[in-house]
Formats: structure tokens, C-alpha cells, sequence
């Protein structure tokens, strides 16, 4: 987890990540879309591969990159902990679904008037 967590945190990698969500692309695709060297994309694109969120294959002369957004579950898991509801928001969720019920009670112990239909 670290080692994706690593990876993302340069924005440069964060959009090649995004750019490879829709559809694989070669390394000089990939390139042209910055104003940074190509050594520089290649080093991005190495750590990128190192940390397996993407994997690259042959293409006659061209190297294609792809996304596998597989190891970015564990990290997804992990911030999904610090986002859940705090404690105090399950005690107010609690109490709305009292209200609600207390509401509904309250409702079906109420007399029924009826209205005379006029024909």
C-alpha cells in the first residue's frame, strides 16, 4: 500500500493513471500530453510499474502502457475508514429512525375521519 500510495502522490502520475483508464496508450502518447522530458514520463511510467498499477507490453517499436487499478483497492479500503461516519453520526442516525418511528406511531393512533362523497 505504500508503495501505490508513493506512486500517486505526484500529480504527473495521477493523470497518466487517468489517461489510462479509458484505453491503453503508447509511452509516446503518453508523453506529447506534458511539458516535461520523455526520460522524465519514462521514469514516471517505471515507478508507476514498479508500484503495478500499470503494465506495459511490446508493440513492434512501441512500448503500450494499461491501467490495473487492482492494487489500488487496498488503499481505496484503507481511506474509506477515514471517511465512515463518526460515532456521533450513528447516534444521530439512530435518533432519526426514532423519530421516524415515533412519527408513525403517533400517525396510526390517530382517529380516521372520513369525508362523506357527494355523487
Amino acid at each position: 500500500m505504500d508503495e501505490v500510495a508513493g506512486a500517486i502522490a505526484d500529480p504527473v502520475r495521477r493523470e497518466i493513471l487517468l489517461m489510462l483508464r479509458d484505453a491503453s496508450r503508447s509511452a509516446g502518447e503518453i508523453a506529447e500530453r506534458f511539458e516535461i522530458s520523455r526520460p522524465a514520463v519514462s521514469r514516471h511510467l517505471r515507478v508507476l510499474r514498479e508500484a503495478g498499477l500499470v503494465r506495459d507490453a511490446s508493440d513492434g517499436r512501441r512500448r503500450v502502457y494499461s491501467l490495473v487499478a487492482g492494487p489500488l483497492d487496498e488503499l481505496a479500503g484503507w481511506l474509506g475508514q477515514l471517511t465512515r461516519p463518526s460515532g456521533w453520526q450513528h447516534h444521530f442516525d439512530a435518533l432519526e429512525t426514532e423519530v421516524y418511528r415515533a412519527r408513525r406511531e403517533r400517525q396510526s393512533q390517530q382517529p380516521q375521519t372520513f369525508k362523506k362523497e357527494t355523487a
